[in-house]
C-alpha cells in the first residue's frame, strides 16, 4: 500500500443513499468508489482472515474494529493490484467504513480525508418510512421491519456520528438528503469539485 490514500468520506444514517450517490460518483474518471458491503463479500471464506471474519458475521456479531480495517486494507491491496483502483490517480470514496472513532484511529496511517460528506437528515420517521417500502419493493422483508431499522439508527448514532467531531470543520460539508436524489447529487459535486479540481489538472491524461 502507499504511503495514504487521498480519500472522501461519504457519511450518513442508514438509508440516506450513500451507496446510489456514491456508485454515480465512482463512474467519475478520478474517483474510485468503495463500499464496506462489497469488502465484506469479497472476503474469502477459506483464507486465515475469512475464518476470522466468518467467526463474528455467521453469528450476526458486529466484527471488531482492526479486523475490519484489516479486512479493508486487504482488499485495497487486491484493487491495486489488480489495476481497478490507481492510488496515484484516483480519489477514494469510503462508503461504510470508518464507522467508529476505533476505525478512524486505525486507519490514519493509511488514509489522507480531503473531505467529509455528511448526508443528513433531520427527519427519522421519513427515513424510515422510505427503507421499509424500499426493503418491501426489493422483498426484503427482514430488512423492512420498522424496530430493526430504528436499532440501526441507534446505533449510526452511538457509534458513527460521533466521528463527525474528530475531522476539522472547514472539511466537513453537510447536505440534506431528503431532498431529491439528482439534488443531492449537484450538491455533492458542488462540495467535491474543488478538492477534485486541485487533485487532478486532467484526470483523463
Amino acid at each position: 500500500m502507499p504511503e495514504r490514500f487521498r480519500c472522501v468520506l461519504l457519511f450518513g444514517p442508514p438509508g440516506v443513499g450513500k451507496g446510489t450517490q456514491g456508485r454515480i460518483l465512482g463512474r467519475v474518471p478520478g474517483f474510485f468508489h468503495m463500499a464496506s458491503g462489497d469488502m465484506f463479500r469479497a472476503v474469502d471464506a477459506d483464507s486465515e482472515l475469512g475464518r476470522k471474519f466468518m467467526e463474528f458475521s455467521s453469528k450476526g456479531l458486529l466484527v471488531p474494529d482492526d479486523l475490519t480495517v484489516e479486512c479493508w486494507r486487504e482488499y485495497m491491496d487486491k484493487q491495486i493490484a489488480s489495476g481497478n483502483y490507481d492510488s496515484e490517480r484516483d480519489i477514494l470514496l469510503l462508503d461504510g467504513i470508518p464507522r467508529s472513532v476505533q476505525q478512524i484511529r486505525l486507519m490514519d496511517d493509511y488514509i489522507s480525508v480531503l473531505r467529509v460528506v455528511h448526508l443528513a437528515t433531520p427527519d427519522i420517521d421519513l427515513m424510515v418510512k422510505r427503507m421499509k417500502r424500499r426493503a418491501e419493493k426489493e422483498n426484503r422483508h427482514d430488512d423492512a421491519d420498522e424496530s430493526v431499522i430504528r436499532k440501526r439508527f441507534e446505533v449510526y448514532k452511538q457509534e458513527t456520528a460521533p466521528l463527525l467531531a474528530i475531522f476539522e470543520p472547514n472539511i466537513v460539508v453537510e447536505i440534506k438528503a431528503t431532498a431529491a436524489p439528482v439534488e443531492v447529487l449537484r450538491n455533492i459535486l458542488d462540495a467535491l469539485t474543488p478538492v477534485y479540481t486541485e487533485s487532478f489538472k486532467n484526470p483523463l491524461e
